[in-house]
């Protein structure tokens, strides 16, 4: 019998699953808390006060999660490495960080170490928007270039507007970095040896495109002195497409994981992407969401389509032979969690903890005795900005409708239709554009936990809503591109849709609209609408201008 490894990089843990490759049977899973979490306070290494919208990382997080994680998964299944066929990772993205010469992270530096630049941006850091609103005044001025294919906007979270904070705030830092990597890249590096970039981030993230490759010099040029030859000095033109090799493992790394010196590597991904063919995906108009502390909505089509918002079209950057389109939320099960956290009483966790059961269990129980509209509520889902379709990190959380017999769970629910409005509302752009959605399957977290979310997702949009069988996509669809990487002549297989065929599943249980439920959500889905555009589009700014008085009271 044969296996793969998928190792799933996410925001506070990193998981490997091992997986039968004949029968995609799940055997064994691993989970390693980061030690560090997410950096969005206090610099470890200095105890330095970070300003808001940072969020970084500490890269040492992700090589303990491989020396801890896959050990642990072979002595669970009593598998040999020998039989391991192949790995896949995959990452978070935008994730990025600067290294040196010897491919080591600057953080691990003690000269640099001090410097908040030196380490891991990890995708959530919001703090390079002023460099994403130069990256996109200076491409209008220039014709557009790039822009269609991202729905009008690049976000603060990519790599360039990361890249371009650090040469704009700490050119030292910029000018000791030999190379500035994604951390999926980063990490397979550590793996085989050698430098690869992958295509899924290349372009959905770095502005890369298969027939043309990346923005010219002279636009790089007009975006900051010193950055003209980005690409060249601190990137590679040298992009790797999805499901082929990126190297074997080395001596030195299978001796820590216990697995075989020589063990295919496949081309680092992003954790969204890969959850594609992991939910059974391998079509066009079949829209997957990856439902976990954020949302991605992953589509294929034949053709390129411009659709308002969106993430980006990359040709091969999900599947080979199809445009992958990407939209997202950037705050969902974050969302959720903020409220558990910060807005629940005291009597509330006393009944939970007294029932064995956890917060988010109560709040659902609780949640789901009420009728849509029933709480007068509504909620815009932007604690943490707005990612499709408006693409603005400055845009604002806010609930409506709230009176002095307001309950925990009417705030809860309407935090969870918000969610589904803002999805409701990526659906529609794609739709009214050209991008076929005409089944969507879900995957991640929130699937796995809270039906209520998906009966009132189903509800909202009026579709039909299948979820992924394994509860560990991405692990999963890492796990499916390293049996790809392989190849059949080794235990493996030679295309992805060889191993979605084999490896993927769906459920049988799904989530269908209510006539009923929908006629209300529709009504209130009106409202949303009208608020969405109202703060969203430029009537009022009154986030933006919060926001700036809040900056000025922490500076």
């Amino acid at each position: 019998m044969k296996y793969s490894l998928g190792i799933d990089f996410g925001t506070l843990s990193a998981r490997a699953l091992l997986v039968e490759v004949e029968t995609g049977k799940e055997l064994a899973s691993s989970v390693y808390e980061y030690a560090n979490a997410v950096i969005d306070e206090v610099l470890p290494s200095s105890g330095e006060k970070l300003p808001p919208d940072w969020a970084l990382q500490d890269p040492k997080d992700y090589l303990n999660a491989l020396t801890t994680t896959v050990p642990a998964v072979l002595k669970q299944a009593g598998v040999s490495g020998d039989d391991v066929i192949g790995l896949g990772i995959d990452f978070t993205a935008c994730t990025m960080l600067p290294i040196d010469a010897n491919g080591l992270p600057l953080c691990f530096d003690p000269k640099w170490a001090k410097n908040p630049h030196a380490w891991v941006k990890l995708w959530k850091h919001h703090a390079a928007q002023p460099e994403a609103n130069k990256i996109n005044e200076t491409a209008e001025k220039m014709g557009g270039m790039f822009l269609p294919r991202y729905g009008g906007k690049i976000s603060s979270e990519w790599f360039f507007s990361k890249a371009l904070q650090i040469l704009d705030e700490a050119p030292e830092v910029y000018a000791a970095a030999d190379r500035l990597m994604e951390a999926t890249d980063w990490v397979n590096l550590q793996l085989a040896g050698v430098e690869t970039r992958n295509a899924c981030t290349a372009g959905y993230k770095a502005m890369w495109e298969k027939a043309t490759g990346f923005p010219p010099k002279e636009y790089f040029k007009a975006l900051a002195p010193g950055f003209e030859n980005v690409v060249d000095e601190k990137l590679s033109r040298d992009i790797m497409p999805m499901g082929s090799k990126a190297g074997e493992l080395t001596a030195d790394m299978a001796a820590k994981m216990g697995l075989k010196a020589g063990t295919a590597v496949a081309v680092a991904n992003v954790d969204a992407h890969v959850a594609v063919p992991a939910a059974t995906v391998t079509k066009e108009g079949i829209m997957v969401a990856i439902m976990g502390t954020s949302t991605c909505h992953m589509v294929l089509g034949k053709e390129p389509k411009i659709v308002e918002g969106m993430c980006g079209y990359v040709e091969d950057g999900i599947l080979p032979g199809f445009f992958g389109f990407e939209a997202g939320q950037s705050c969902v099960g974050d969302h959720f969690q903020w409220f558990t956290e910060n807005c629940v009483p005291a009597s509330y966790e006393k009944e939970a903890a007294d029932r064995g059961i956890s917060i988010h269990q109560l709040l659902e129980e609780k949640a789901s005795a009420l009728k849509p509209g029933q709480s007068g509520l509504l909620a815009l889902d932007w604690w943490n900005g707005n990612r499709s379709i408006l693409v603005d990190v400055d845009l604002t959380g806010m609930i409506l409708g709230m009176n002095l017999n307001t309950k925990p769970e009417e705030i809860y629910r309407a935090l969870i239709e918000a969610t589904a409005y803002g999805a409701n509302i990526i659906i529609d752009a794609f739709d009214s554009n050209g991008v076929a959605v005409n089944e969507i399957v879900a995957c991640g977290g929130l699937p796995e936990k809270n039906e209520m979310l998906m009966q009132i997702y189903a509800d909202v949009t009026n579709r039909e809503w299948k979820i992924a069988a394994s509860p560990q996509t991405c692990a999963l669809g890492s796990a499916m591109w390293g049996a790809v990487s392989a190849g059949k002549a080794n235990g493996g297989y030679d295309n992805i849709e060889e191993a979605a065929a084999k490896m993927a599943r769906i459920k049988d249980k799904t989530f269908k609209p209510k006539a009923e439920a929908h006629a209300i959500y529709a009504k209130l889905f009106a409202e949303y609408k009208t608020l969405h555009d109202y703060f969203g589009r430029g009537e009022n700014d009154v986030m933006k201008r919060l926001k700036k008085i809040r900056e000025e009271q922490h500076s």
